[in-house]
């Protein structure tokens, strides 16, 4: 059975994406302290969605809307980071909708849901960043208009304040979108999504020394590139 597409597609566009303004990394990024309270949070949330997905493993399609109404959001920011085009990550989280219910009557929860969507969205993500690498069409240059972010009202920033605070913002996405995949992505779910390690290393399949080695290259990397803005 196959979900209606022109439905997928409703649901992808319901929503347009809003980015926050990107922040420096934080090149300590200290593993937060959790209360059980979150923790319960947390896994009654995944039990939700396991129990959606059972319900779209077995063709509901009600199930599946919940689904998207629940992580859209999550998806289509995770995609425009990724590849810093926020047109093209609706069209990308669509395939990741489109795969979910596909997969859905094999799936199994032998893992968190968000591991499982997750993986996915890393399997498009890097195809499509693959793909534009071949094409040379992963210049930042082009993509600059579609990724940068939110700038101050021009009535209430002074033009000095607006012009530094362009050039920042210009400079922290370009560092994030040279960063290799693996790092790009592991900061971004790290940074922006608040995954642990664990869950991180089995997106991206790596044990939780690797994804730590990682994201220390990575902040390595970002230092090193903002280390003109740091000193200021």
């Amino acid at each position: 059975m196959c979900y209606p597409e022109q439905a997928l597609v409703s649901h992808s566009v319901s929503i347009r994406l809003n980015l926050p303004a990107a922040a420096l990394p934080d090149t300590s990024m200290p593993e937060p302290q959790v209360p059980s309270s979150d923790e319960s949070v947390d896994a009654s949330a995944n039990d939700v969605d396991v129990a959606l997905m059972l319900r779209v493993g077995d063709g509901d399609e009600t199930a599946f809307e919940e689904l998207i109404e629940r992580h859209q959001k999550a998806i289509i920011g995770t995609v425009a980071k990724m590849l810093g085009n926020a047109s093209d990550a609706e069209d990308i989280a669509q395939q990741v909708f489109i795969r979910l219910w596909k997969s859905a009557p094999r799936y199994q929860p032998t893992a968190k849901f968000t591991t499982f969507l997750y993986t996915i969205t890393r399997n498009l993500v890097f195809n499509e960043s693959r793909r534009r690498s071949r094409k040379k069409e992963h210049s930042f240059d082009e993509r600059q208009d579609d990724f940068h972010l939110q700038t101050p009202d021009p009535q209430t920033a002074s033009p000095d304040d607006e012009i530094l605070n362009n050039e920042l913002q210009h400079a922290i996405d370009q560092a994030i979108a040279n960063l290799p995949e693996k790092q790009r992505l592991a900061v971004i779910l790290r940074r922006y999504e608040g995954m642990p390690y664990d869950e991180i290393g089995r997106v991206l399949e790596l044990t939780i020394p690797a994804v730590k080695s990682q994201l220390f290259r990575a902040r390595n990397i970002l230092r090193d590139a903002l280390q003109n803005y740091l000193d200021h």
